[in-house]
């Protein structure tokens, strides 16, 4: 298992982005966070098999229906996350 940090940047707050990153996290089985960032971003660990972060940070570039996803930033690896995928208040 790993786990790595993303910041996502553009028009990605105020459309549902963090609720449809939980929701596609969890259906790949990662676990992990998501949360709004004071600058307007969203910043997320995704923890799972490589494969599968690799995936769904693929998928980050698309994001929500609504969102306009400018930039994927990779911050690297971070500490493992266990359990489930959650939001986490603006941090």
């Amino acid at each position: 298992m790993i786990a790595r940090r993303y910041r996502v940047s553009g028009r990605v707050q105020g459309v549902s982005f963090r609720a449809w990153l939980q929701d596609e996290a969890r259906h790949a089985g990662l676990a992990g966070w998501c949360r709004n960032r004071p600058d307007g971003s969203v910043e997320t660990v995704l923890c799972g098999a490589e494969d599968d972060v690799a995936a769904m940070a693929a998928r980050l570039q698309q994001g929500a229906s609504h969102a306009k996803v400018e930039q994927v930033e990779d911050l690297g690896e971070t500490d493992l996350v266990y359990g489930d995928f959650e939001i986490r208040p603006t941090g």
